[in-house]
């Protein structure tokens, strides 16, 4: 019998040998937090075995969101996945998609448990879900992210429970669990500050359906950011001059409104820069996950409470808090992904939304999830449910990359993620535009003087001139014209001298 003295123990070959060919799996983790370990690697070995004999194994796969080295990436090694939803950014898997051998849903992360809940992508056979403890009545205390891992729970035929030692039981302190109800019974959610708590410390099983427990002491697989390059903290010094301008006008109130900070090295380098900032006040974060940026600044005292799903955190970062519960724990909430990124909580707190974009056109159009508007490569995550609702929506990148082959500002994307409806400001380390009140050709001339790299700036402007007249101008014969240069020719402009030219 297991340690909690109700379910049997199984070793992750048992459990992986329990999962059939064609069986729809969901396992736990946002990013790499929290995410199910063992079983997905005794899953790929056994996807290795039966396809060195000659026979098929493949399973269909749901996380919260991207889970790159604990389960897609050894998943995806083995060439066992079939299907793949809401988000990913694994190298191998992404290859995999763009090559259509695996099948990518790519969603907003919000509406994952509702379609769930709801049948829309079948049934679901099997969860795996991390957890620091299982009580005998169906009791799931989970570790370092939420995600969508009670809607797993409580729909999926069987559960395997992998119990992870190496977390801490006083992660059920920060945890706020709540299921909504299905249309037409869904529910307000009374969330009126990012530190309200609403539901419970646990998600719920029917314990008949837990097939058994796998014993676990491995931490989660977070790499480290980088604090960013200059580019992204000249990025980051233009998003502060904004906010402060913002401020100053009262357009933001006194009392500051809450932040959400995509993740990556530039959003790292955004909250450095407001953390370091006398002028902004202390502030509170409504966003998806806590990165390792966060955690000095909720020391210093500059960040007073962070709602999140997920403790994106590498080791050592997890240790600090950890070791200072007393402190962290009041301070930081773990909520279910549809709840962390609920579109009507995001509107009604007045969320500050800073998301980073691939591209960006000279309308505000943005793509953050496809290279030629063909190949996947990560997914548009969460970005959209902020974008869509936040009080302000920010986009930032550079404006140009790989020594200036590639500009990041393109006369029109060909794939948009976030349009310019929902888009309001743009970033590159050239400068920002505040798109708000401005009409096309408005917001136009304004990208591309900005935001654009000096060495595209004549071509998008002529790319205007020439462009049919209309409300929006555009020349369908030469819109894509830079993609298709960078695909056949290697460089968006080719006879660009890029000498000069450095990404940093």
């Amino acid at each position: 019998m297991s340690t909690v003295g109700v379910f049997p123990d199984l070793t992750p070959e048992e459990a992986a040998a329990l999962i059939p060919h064609g069986a729809t799996v969901a396992f736990s983790g946002f990013t790499n937090s929290g995410a199910a370990k063992l079983i997905p690697r005794a899953i790929a070995a056994q996807a290795r075995a039966l396809h060195e004999k000659g026979e098929p194994y493949q399973i269909r796969v749901l996380t919260g969101a991207s889970t790159s080295e604990s389960i897609d990436e050894p998943l995806a090694e083995a060439e066992a996945i079939s299907w793949r939803a809401p988000y990913q950014s694994a190298p191998r898997l992404r290859r995999q998609i763009n090559s259509e051998t695996v099948e990518y849903v790519d969603m907003h992360l919000s509406a994952l448990s509702q379609t769930l809940l709801a049948g829309f992508h079948g049934r679901l056979n099997f969860a795996v879900v991390e957890a620091t403890e299982v009580t005998p009545d169906g009791r799931v205390y989970l570790t370092t992210s939420i995600g969508a891992s009670p809607a797993y729970l409580k729909c999926a035929d069987y559960v395997f429970i992998e119990i992870n030692q190496f977390h801490s039981k006083r992660l059920r302190e920060m945890a706020d669990i709540l299921i909504l109800p299905p249309p037409p019974h869904r529910v307000r959610v009374p969330l009126h500050d990012p530190m309200t708590k609403i539901g419970m410390p646990f998600a719920e099983v029917d314990p008949r359906r837990i097939m058994g427990i796998i014993e676990n002491n491995e931490p989660d697989r977070v790499a480290p950011f980088t604090s960013g390059d200059a580019r992204s903290r000249k990025i980051a010094e233009h998003v502060l001059n904004f906010l402060l301008g913002e401020l100053w006008a009262k357009r933001i109130p006194r009392e500051f409104l809450p932040l959400q900070a995509g993740v990556g090295n530039v959003a790292n380098a955004v909250m450095s820069v407001l953390g370091e900032s006398p002028e902004i006040p202390p502030f509170k974060m409504y966003t998806e996950v806590f990165q390792d940026s966060l955690v000095d600044l909720m020391e210093a005292g500059k960040l007073t409470g962070a709602s999140t799903t997920s403790l994106t955190l590498t080791p050592e970062s997890l240790q600090r808090i950890y070791d200072n519960m007393d402190f962290y724990a009041p301070r930081i909430v773990l909520r279910p992904q549809e709840i962390s990124n609920h579109a009507g909580v995001v509107l009604r707190l007045g969320v500050i939304a800073m998301n980073t974009a691939l591209e960006v056109d000279i309308y505000g159009n943005v793509n953050s999830s496809h290279i030629f508007g063909t190949d996947v490569m990560n997914g548009v995550g969460g970005s959209g449910e902020f974008t869509r609702n936040g009080y302000l929506s920010i986009y930032m990148c550079p404006s140009i990359a790989k020594g200036g082959k590639i500009s990041s500002i393109v006369p029109m994307c060909p794939h948009i993620d976030n349009n310019e409806h929902s888009v309001q400001i743009v970033v590159t380390e050239q400068g920002l535009v505040d798109l708000r009140g401005l009409g096309p050709m408005q917001r136009a001339t304004a990208i591309i003087e900005n935001c654009a790299h000096p060495a595209y700036r004549d071509y998008l402007y002529r790319y205007i001139e020439k462009a049919r007249v209309g409300h929006i101008r555009h020349d369908l014969e030469t819109c894509y014209e830079l993609h298709l240069n960078l695909m056949e020719q290697g460089a968006m402009l080719p006879d660009l001298d890029l000498s000069g030219i450095a990404d940093g």
